[in-house]
């Protein structure tokens, strides 16, 4: 059975993934009923690890001793669940499809033409049409990833769900859905999984190519 996340840890994972978001926005991605995750965010404010922003825009974010105490709290999680092989092991095999990704999200974003790159205007149904192949590829290269992660630790269960959302909406015509930042797009969903696999095993972007 996957380990399971105490609450406090997963309110405060998804801000740290999110890093700004409001109660019912983190509920969804802890997978806890919105009540819950308000009682929540107030304990954590009172000990200093959380502060709320109200106004026009409102919402929660994770202060600088809250990210010191998410990222032990996951450290600590990781290790008493016995899993860092697994997912360690998983991070290997999204790495290896990373690069492909960038591609795609590249290819759909520029297309080739005569006299070089220009934006795509996806006017070019084959153009089109082979990128989407290619992320279609790529969809079957994570899912075993994802039967690692969802295997070892149970909060990383909602990916795949949000992936086949993204990717329905895409073959559908819902062009934005492929690589938009402000929505549930296949490429804010995949950038996700990055930041959450970097932040369980404590490896830091910046130092990712060392790994």
């Amino acid at each position: 059975m996957p380990h399971r996340s105490e609450p406090q840890l997963l309110v405060l994972h998804a801000l740290r993934l999110k890093g700004f978001a409001d109660t019912d926005v983190v509920a969804q991605a802890a997978g806890i009923d919105p009540g819950e995750v308000a009682a929540l965010a107030s304990d954590l404010a009172a000990a200093e690890l959380v502060q709320r922003r109200d106004g026009k825009l409102a919402g929660w974010t994770l202060t600088k001793a809250g990210r010191v105490e998410h990222q032990a709290r996951v450290a600590a999680e990781l290790e008493a669940s016995g899993q860092r092989d697994a997912v360690d092991g998983a991070y290997r095999g999204f790495l290896a499809a990373n690069g492909d990704m960038l591609g795609t999200c590249t290819a759909w974003q520029l297309r080739d033409d005569a006299g070089g790159q220009v934006l795509n205007d996806h006017s070019d149904p084959a153009w089109d049409r082979a990128v989407l192949d290619r992320l279609q590829e790529l969809d079957r290269q994570v899912q075993p990833v994802l039967d690692l992660v969802e295997g070892s630790l149970d909060r990383f269960a909602g990916y795949r769900a949000r992936f086949g959302t993204a990717l329905a909406r895409v073959l559908d015509g819902q062009l934005e859905w492929f690589t938009k930042p402000v929505i549930d797009s296949y490429h804010t969903v995949w950038f996700e999984l990055h930041e959450d696999l970097l932040c369980t095993l404590g490896i830091e972007r910046a130092s990712e190519a060392r790994h």
